[in-house]
């Protein structure tokens, strides 16, 4: 193995704010994670004791309005625990990764979609109204296709090695 000539520039410290000034904002950074990911967690267990109530007034009553109410708590639940997993992630990593908030507007376009679609079935025959309710549910069904689609490329992309890394290019298109 070659050996390294020595780089007289990397005896330079960078410009900023120094060793101490950016200790001190990495442990700023890390309180306020911490203080998002608390609020977040603190939503989360809000929104389960509220999907926990709404559920038990279905024991009574199996209306449309209460189920539709549990669907939409539920998936705002799973929306505030993919905003965690993002903190936690971008935590650990250090660098801000896509891929959870890529889940986060599946999930909340399909949340709209749910509700636009008892709407929808509310104005049927309503002419401008209906047609403004389908409208958006197909926006929304094409922006979750796309989100989608985005998500299954960064995957792609994820596992294809760094240029330098895995020999000549042809052994890397194999």
């Amino acid at each position: 193995m070659a050996q390294r000539r020595h780089d007289p520039e990397r005896d330079v410290p960078p410009p900023g704010f120094g060793r101490a000034g950016t200790r001190a904002l990495e442990i700023a950074e890390n309180v306020v994670y911490a203080g998002i990911a608390l609020l977040l967690v603190v939503a989360a267990l809000a929104l389960l004791v509220l999907a926990g109530r709404t559920a038990w007034t279905l024991t009574g009553d199996l209306a449309e309005q209460p189920l539709l109410e549990l669907l939409d708590v539920l998936l705002l639940v799973f929306i505030v625990v993919e905003l965690l997993f993002a903190v936690r992630t971008t935590v650990e990593k250090r660098e801000l990764v896509a891929e959870p908030f890529l889940v986060i507007g599946v999930i909340a376009s399909i949340k709209e979609i749910v509700v636009l679609s008892v709407e929808a079935a509310g104005v049927v025959g309503e002419g401008a109204v209906f047609t403004d309710r389908m409208v958006e549910i197909a926006v929304l069904g094409v922006l979750v296709a796309l989100l989608g689609i985005t998500s299954l490329l960064l995957r792609r992309k994820e596992r294809e090695p760094d240029e330098g890394e895995g020999g000549t290019p042809e052994a890397r298109a194999a």
